[in-house]
């Protein structure tokens, strides 16, 4: 096979920031993706529906001449309202609410510390049909930062899917085997999962490869072997409970090559190429569209995009920077390039 052709895909978890890094990364996302859900975690943090719509606008602004529909979200914080959240959602500003646990990555400082404190805004998100997209990391500084997912499943997850079984949970970028069991399994038919190119593609070694490696690092952060052939596994299947998130959390240079580098990779410009390597190594292209362009939508409940995308065998090669950030793959290339 010399081409491929899917119906256009949509990203189900990126960041875009916001002023001169949003009108920098945005149009990469726009290019390749139909609809794309928005991270919340701004500083300050998209915690309001006035807010939301304004960043959705700035959105729109940064993508304009490209058919693209950000959807929006809102951030949880111990003092969410619920009223706020079903107002949100009545109004088609925000499709879904994220969690971050307190501390867990950028920006999650005024995430949630207990999940009781929303039990409120989970089950009034429970009723209306509103998804709880959920960054699974615990932040106890006991517990080996390898295992902070593993540990979060085990504390968190597991009760909380017990206690509001009607409501629809995606567990944000899965890196673990027990996530993808999990997910996969038939237990909690509302449960999904997205997955990210770097952890597809990478494991813990990549951080060490030569000396610390600041552009593998991510939150979570990519882990054994073990892990990265159990998610990868997930993605491949067909399951229509994993699909495609990028997680595409830019910074710049400076902020990763740094005494305390940043967390996140930018891994936009050239994540449909990326996914599609993924899916050739595995001799599983033609489960490429589901992963990327039907699962999600399925479950989110929204049409399937119209259009199509094209990609060609032959490579593409990945700029060493883009503006002042590092690309995913800088200075590599991929095995497949978009044609239109």
């Amino acid at each position: 096979m010399q081409t491929l052709t899917i119906r256009r895909p949509d990203d189900w978890h990126v960041h875009l920031r916001d002023g001169d890094m949003l009108a920098l990364v945005a149009p990469y996302t726009a290019r390749q993706f139909g609809r794309a859900i928005v991270m919340p975690n701004l500083a300050p943090p998209v915690t309001s529906v006035a807010a939301a719509a304004a960043y959705r606008d700035r959105i729109l602004a940064a993508t304009a001449g490209l058919d693209f529909t950000p959807l929006m979200t809102a951030y949880l914080t111990d003092d969410s309202n619920p009223d706020e959240i079903e107002r949100g959602r009545r109004d088609a500003v925000w499709i879904a609410a994220k969690l971050y646990p307190a501390g867990a990555t950028t920006n999650s400082a005024r995430g949630v510390t207990e999940i009781g404190r929303i039990s409120r805004v989970l089950e009034r998100m429970q009723a209306i049909g509103m998804p709880l997209l959920v960054h699974g990391e615990v932040t106890d500084p006991q517990v080996d930062t390898f295992d902070r997912e593993a540990v979060f499943i085990d504390r968190i997850l597991l009760k909380l899917l017990a206690d509001f079984p009607a409501l629809k949970v995606v567990f944000e970028h899965i890196t673990t085997r027990q996530a993808a069991e999990l997910v996969a399994s038939d237990d909690f038919p509302n449960l999904a999962a997205t997955i990210t190119p770097q952890h597809l593609m990478l494991n813990r070694n990549a951080l060490f490869d030569g000396g610390l490696r600041p552009h593998a690092y991510c939150l979570p952060v990519v882990k054994r072997e073990e892990h990265r052939l159990a998610v990868r596994a997930a993605a491949v299947s067909s399951s229509p409970k994993f699909f495609l998130g990028t997680d595409s959390a830019p910074h710049v240079a400076a902020a990763k090559q740094s005494a305390c580098g940043c967390a996140g990779l930018f891994n936009a410009p050239f994540a449909i190429e990326a996914y599609a390597q993924v899916f050739d190594e595995e001799g599983a292209l033609d489960r490429l569209e589901g992963f990327a362009s039907e699962h999600g939508p399925r479950f989110y409940g929204l049409a399937l995009n119209p259009g199509q995308l094209t990609l060609e065998r032959g490579g593409c090669a990945v700029p060493t920077a883009i503006g002042d950030v590092i690309p995913f793959g800088a200075g590599g290339h991929f095995a497949w390039r978009l044609s239109n």
